[in-house]
């Protein structure tokens, strides 16, 4: 659906002069206007109003023709939406109550404002919510109590998401689990070979020895019950044994055995998977938290900064969270660069935005509950316990072992190869292969989570100390943040300045009646 960038006049109200809407400025110093919050995307709009009922007549024309738009011969619009951002936009529905702005959305989810816009839109038309207008232009989305219900009765993909996730957690298992089997079963193939090798080459002196009535014993028994090559599929085995040994541990999360095998040689993935998403929360929050004012130094804690030099005369590094909120720049009569993004200024939820806040150590006690600074995970070699990797390495150690010694008899070997012993031979360069790398991906790993896990470490310092200077902060910087805490606005929207909405007949929300009582009430608040 095209996006149609608008402006109108509201209606002239008495001893009030006349509002118009503009974009988005970069200019330092912008007119005292409104903008229509969020950016429509409703076409018709591109005329003045002069009349209260001309403005509400084309305002319906435009909703009813966006409406009929998003349901396309009744596709299930979410289905286009990509599976975390609907999920994460319906997360701030639900936080917020069923009632939102875009702004809203973005900031609690941290969604690119047109993103946020796409996602609303979406659900709205398939889970029957609705749009309202209020007084200044803001359009609020709506949604019922049971719009999950209603949209998972019609989206089979939301069917069949689960579906596939487990699916996929399988696949996962299986794949840990039969590299670790791999390792067992070289070890079985490698040293029955080996006894097997062995075993052929003294066949013929054992003949002579007992055609002389003599026997040969070689020493080595070698027996295996066969259910004791399933006793590792057991994700119970370890607990069982700990009940054995008297050593109680508690953790129920703790991987069994042949899970260890693949931790050892691969890991157990990215810690900080999806933690880009939690970044832009805690950014957007923040933003929202502070009436959408901020300074520079206020979002340098949440982003990459090496250190805080880069900071003293660049501000550069505020750009993408310019463009994902549509921010802008402002200048304070001070002569301050803040930042302003109106779009998180206006909302339908009703929580307080602290708007008068100390700034110094009581920084602290107003973020919001969104934590002071974003922090990386640092890269762990293995989550097993040490006794898991020693054991893990010494069952690898005896395959690379074992490995060495069929290489050797098998390159001794005269005569030509039969039997499991041709299966063996054949196999022999996947066991060589599958022993050596068992120890150098491990030790490639190692030595690069050392570099990556400094860099992180440094990262965290530096916004760390980002942090802890605004909660010490010096003179222009305190007047800096004050400032930005002056320039802050929160406009709550309520039942109340509500003019327009989708769920209604135009003519029961008789809207010239409410209009003129409230100029009414302001007419006598003024004298």
């Amino acid at each position: 659906m095209a996006s149609i960038a608008t402006c109108f006049t509201l209606p002239q109200k008495p001893h009030c002069p006349r509002r118009r809407i503009f974009k988005s400025s970069l200019l330092p110093n912008p007119p005292r206007t409104f903008r229509l919050h969020p950016t429509p995307v409703f076409p018709g709009f591109g005329a003045k109003f002069r009349e209260s009922r001309g403005l509400v007549s084309a305002v319906k024309s435009s909703l009813d023709a966006a409406s009929a738009a998003i349901r396309p011969g009744g596709a299930v619009e979410s289905d286009k939406l990509p599976s975390d951002v609907r999920k994460r936009a319906m997360e701030a529905v639900d936080a917020c109550g069923g009632r939102v702005t875009i702004g809203d959305v973005a900031g609690r989810a941290g969604l690119k404002l047109n993103e946020a816009q796409n996602a609303l839109q979406a659900l709205a038309a398939d889970t029957e919510g609705f749009l309202e207008v209020s007084d200044e232009g803001d359009v609020l989305y709506v949604f019922p109590k049971d719009y999950r219900a209603k949209l998972l009765g019609k989206s089979l993909r939301m069917r069949v998401e689960p579906v596939l996730e487990k699916a996929k957690a399988g696949v996962e298992y299986v794949a840990r689990v039969s590299f670790g089997t791999a390792l067992i079963a070289s070890i079985v193939l490698v040293y029955t070979a080996i006894v097997v090798a062995l075993s052929s080459g003294r066949s013929e002196e054992d003949n002579r020895g007992r055609r002389g009535g003599r026997s040969y014993d070689s020493g080595f028994t070698f027996y295996m019950n066969p259910g004791d090559l399933f006793w590792y599929w057991d994700p119970y085995y370890y607990r069982r044994r700990r009940v054995q040994t008297e050593r109680v541990q508690t953790d129920d999360n703790k991987m069994n055995f042949v899970e260890s095998i693949f931790s050892f040689v691969f890991g157990d993935g990215d810690p900080n998977q999806g933690i880009e998403e939690e970044r832009w929360k805690l950014i957007g929050q923040y933003i929202s938290s502070k009436g959408g004012v901020v300074a520079a130094e206020e979002l340098a804690p949440y982003l990459d900064i090496e250190s805080s030099g880069d900071t003293l005369n660049d501000e550069t590094y505020i750009l993408p969270v310019l463009l994902r909120y549509e921010g802008q720049p402002i200048i304070d009569e001070e002569g301050n660069i803040l930042y302003k993004f109106p779009s998180l200024q206006r909302t339908a939820s009703s929580q307080r935005s602290g708007r008068k806040e100390y700034v110094g150590r009581r920084w602290a006690d107003f973020v919001g509950g969104v934590d002071k600074f974003f922090q990386e995970k640092k890269w762990q070699f293995s989550n097993t316990s040490i006794s898991e990797r020693a054991m893990v390495a010494g069952l690898g150690g005896l395959n690379l072992f074992g490995v060495i010694i069929l290489g050797t008899i098998l390159k001794d070997t005269t005569t030509a190869p039969a039997g499991f012993i041709e299966f063996i031979n054949s196999i022999f360069p996947l066991l060589q292969i599958y022993a050596g790398s068992f120890f150098a991906i491990p030790l490639f790993r190692w030595f690069l989570l050392l570099k990556t896990n400094a860099n992180i470490e440094k990262r965290n310092k530096a916004r760390q100390q980002f942090a802890r200077s605004l909660e010490l902060p010096d003179i222009s910087l305190r007047r800096k943040l004050l400032s930005a805490r002056e320039m802050a606005q929160k406009t709550f929207i309520g039942q109340d300045r509500i003019v327009y909405s989708t769920d209604k007949d135009l003519v029961e929300q008789d809207y010239e009646a409410q209009e003129w009582d409230k100029r009414f009430r302001e007419i006598e608040k003024s004298d």
